[in-house]
């Protein structure tokens, strides 16, 4: 098993959901973060005064998935989410060792 961390625009949001919903991928968490990486942020003006704003929103989708759907989700999830511009996000994959449904007490990928 394999989970996603997916870090999006927020305005890609309803489109990532809906393609991952193609795919089968109906369970994911997701919350509204704010950060930045190699675009530093951007300045703005306000009330005539010049602000430096650091951290930008971001959207983050977590979720578990079968090893053998990761590339398919990978591909699809890049191929959405992409502009082509600096701030279109990164997906960070991580193993995971076991899972387990709280109702049942099912485990490993019975649990997802």
């Amino acid at each position: 098993m394999k989970k996603l961390e997916i870090i999006i625009r927020p305005g890609m949001l309803e489109r990532v959901k809906d393609e991952l919903s193609k795919l089968g991928i109906h369970g994911m968490n997701y919350s509204e973060i704010r950060g930045f990486g190699r675009q530093r942020g951007h300045t703005e003006v306000y009330r005539g005064t010049t602000m430096q704003v650091d951290c930008l929103p971001k959207i983050k989708i977590e979720l578990v998935l079968h090893d053998e759907a990761l590339e398919k989700v990978l591909n699809a999830v890049v191929a959405t989410a992409r502009t082509g511009q600096v701030g279109d996000g990164k997906i960070f994959i991580s193993d995971v060792q076991d899972a387990v449904r709280i109702r049942t007490g099912e485990r490993g990928e019975d649990a997802l």
